[in-house]
């Protein structure tokens, strides 16, 4: 099995657009695997093959751990190859079929060469005729024991027996940039994996208030970067310090708006970074009503600091769904972690869960947001991480 064929769906859809979407996603899957594990990765016949070096097939498992992050891919297969013939055809599915334990079997062919002799029908019919024959099996065509694909193009035969389940989505990088907020918390991390899932390419933005706090939030978010990494193959992260900021929002802003402020004063410098990363959007891990800063009123009041758009990828999620995810892509565990969320220092007893953006704006007057934002940055550094 020294070929991989990886299938897509949504790319197939995307008319005369497709070419751009598969190569993006032949680039990807080059990025993600090792250097040496492969000869080439190529468009054919509407689906993308990986030809293995020796080096790649004796890592298997770890290709492909890979794959199954690769955005773009909805299935993909470790497959035998031979010539497009239908009597070498059925040698070789004999071959695979005798190392296999099973009692029903079908053959399921496809053909994106029209000009093959015999329909998808008529090869499915001769090769289970000859399995039939030299292993004494029955043919069953709902719920076999096993089932043989065949894939025939131009010049090649692929054959196999399990079809891996990839991430689906669009490959990333097809889908422009945008700059992410990240926590150290459960949502944000979610937030960013469905953006890239969508083909968005992100960097990260956290802010944090060491050194008044401890590091553990900035050794948390590294973290998260890192295992979200392996979806997009390089990231930045931008690290913030936003004690200052809040310093001033807690000596003159309302107790109970402080969140407000807090958050739209993220949303200035995440937006100033996002210039600079030329982003088209920023995103946050806002749910609706899952906290008190994340009611209608509130967004509202809240988004109206930038003029660039927000996606929220989890605005109908709820928590459990939300959990659900974060465990599902890794980040659940370290996000559980204990840390000081900058967010959390100076909250007072009661929240504003209704704010009037009128009197927002007309607080805010009494700081430097200017000031305030230009020392931020100044202060922020920046950390890349690789895969």
């Amino acid at each position: 099995m020294n070929y991989i064929v990886c299938h897509y769906h949504e790319i197939a859809l995307k008319g005369k657009n497709r070419k751009f979407f598969e190569e993006k996603l032949v680039f990807n899957i080059k990025s993600a695997l090792p250097k040496t594990s492969f000869e080439f990765v190529k468009r054919i016949s509407g689906r993308i093959i990986v030809k293995l070096t020796d080096r790649g097939l004796k890592k298997q498992t770890k290709i492909k751990n890979i794959l199954k992050d690769v955005f773009g891919i909805v299935n993909f297969s470790f497959v035998d190859s031979c010539k497009p013939e239908i009597k070498v055809i059925k040698n070789k599915a004999l071959e695979i079929l005798k190392s296999k334990r099973f009692k029903t079997f079908k053959i399921q062919a496809q053909r994106s060469d029209k000009e093959f002799s015999l329909t998808s029908q008529k090869i499915n019919e001769k090769v289970g005729a000859f399995i039939v024959d030299n292993l004494n099996k029955k043919v069953k065509l709902e719920k076999p024991g096993a089932t043989c694909f065949i894939e025939i193009t131009k010049n090649q035969a692929f054959l196999y027996t399990e079809k891996i389940k990839g991430p689906g989505g669009l490959p990333v990088s097809t889908g422009g940039k945008a700059a992410v907020l990240l926590s150290g918390g459960i949502d944000s991390p979610v937030a960013g994996f469905l953006t890239m899932k969508r083909g968005v390419k992100v960097v990260f933005v956290h802010f944090h208030a060491h050194p008044y706090t401890d590091k553990a939030s900035i050794d948390k978010v590294k973290r998260i970067v890192k295992s979200l990494n392996r979806f997009q193959f390089n990231s930045k992260l931008y690290l913030v310090p936003f004690a200052d900021v809040q310093k001033q929002i807690v000596l003159k802003m309302p107790a109970k708006l402080r969140v407000v402020f807090y958050r739209r004063f993220m949303l200035r410098i995440a937006q100033v970074v996002g210039r600079k990363e030329r982003v088209s959007a920023l995103v946050t891990g806002d749910s609706i009503g899952q906290v008190a800063s994340q009611t209608l009123e509130n967004i509202l009041a809240i988004s109206e600091a930038v003029n660039i758009p927000i996606l929220r990828p989890l605005i109908g999620f709820d928590k459990e769904e939300i959990i659900n995810l974060a465990k599902k892509i890794d980040t659940f565990d370290i996000s559980i972690l204990p840390y000081q969320d900058c967010c959390a220092r100076f909250l007072p007893v009661r929240v504003e869960i209704k704010a009037n953006l009128k009197q927002v704006k007309l607080e805010e007057k009494r700081l430097d947001v200017k000031e305030l934002v230009k020392r931020a940055l100044k202060a922020t550094k920046l950390l890349t991480i690789s895969k």
